[in-house]
């Protein structure tokens, strides 16, 4: 059994720990209620955007268009949203987990990684990350979501890259974070059709997708002009919720923490009163020996 000292000393050390703990559970909770606010802001028009780009190309048809088609020889490209700082549960591994889990080659596959924690585990496995831009998670602007985009887009007509994803966390509350893997580019018509077949089926009215759809100016000049919007866009949406999605992970594995600290510092304390119980005992039995030895 350990000594007092030694229990005393590791109830200090816990009680420490925890009061670090329960600060950061509190910064974390402001932190949320700010991100949390965003990302409701953004996210009418981060679905908004999605679901009208899906629904023009599934009542369009086939269109031939660069950001349609992609390059079938091109790599993959993945932005891999993550954080810049640990201590936030499973968030980091289970969003990273989307790629090395997933159907992405490392020989076959471009990171650009949003976040230090996510390239450090993707690096780990063996892929290579074109760039790396985590000063953006400090604070997410729509500018930051422009200018990752446009580098994106250009190499994406130049037939570098054939297929652009985005791997982030979606924030469905609090305590709910779903990690989230989303194709930007190409657009396909069958892509549209599985995303919204579950909207056609409660449509009211069933011929609705086959209104014909006409473009002004002409199509391509419409969609050069759509596309980038609606990829920058999602993109944004992505870092609000990923945002959102990282402090709310962070408070609830500091609260966590927490708790845990609390009960070792529970059953340290019992520990440390047993000892203590048992060495007045071992004193009163000496004393009373001794004074036994003297009569």
């Amino acid at each position: 059994m350990a000594s007092m000292r030694d229990i005393k000393r590791r109830k200090g050390s816990i009680t420490s720990t925890q009061q670090i703990t329960k600060a950061m559970k509190l910064v974390a909770t402001v932190k949320l209620q700010k991100s949390k606010t965003q990302a409701e802001e953004a996210s009418p028009y981060f679905l908004t955007m999605f679901q009208t780009v899906q629904s023009i190309l599934e009542r369009t048809g086939k269109i031939n268009h660069p950001y349609l088609d992609g390059n079938p020889q091109g790599k993959k490209a993945v932005v891999l949203i993550s954080s810049n700082r640990g201590l936030a549960g499973g968030y980091n591994s289970n969003v990273a987990k989307l790629v090395t889990d997933g159907d992405f080659d490392p020989e076959n596959t471009l990171v650009y990684c949003i976040g230090k924690k996510g390239r450090e585990y993707v690096e780990r496995r063996g892929y290579q990350i074109m760039k790396e831009s985590s000063e953006i998670m400090n604070h997410p602007l729509y500018s930051d979501a422009i200018s990752v985009c446009n580098e994106l887009m250009e190499k994406f007509q130049t037939g570098e890259i054939g297929e652009i994803y985005v791997a982030y966390t979606f924030f469905k509350n609090t305590v709910s974070h779903q990690p989230t893997l989303l194709k930007l580019l190409p657009i396909s018509e069958e892509d549209a059709v599985e995303k919204n077949a579950a909207e056609d089926e409660t449509e009211e009215d069933p011929y609705a997708k086959l209104t014909p759809m006409n473009y002004e100016p002409s199509e391509e000049e419409a969609l050069n002009m759509i596309i980038p919007k609606y990829i920058t866009s999602i993109f944004y949406g992505a870092l609000m919720q990923a945002a959102a999605s990282e402090n709310g992970a962070r408070m609830q594995a500091m609260d966590s923490a927490t708790s845990n600290a609390q009960e070792m510092i529970d059953k340290l304390s019992l520990q440390y009163n047993r000892a203590r119980q048992g060495s007045i005992t071992q004193e009163l039995t000496e004393i009373i020996a001794g004074a036994e030895a003297l009569t």
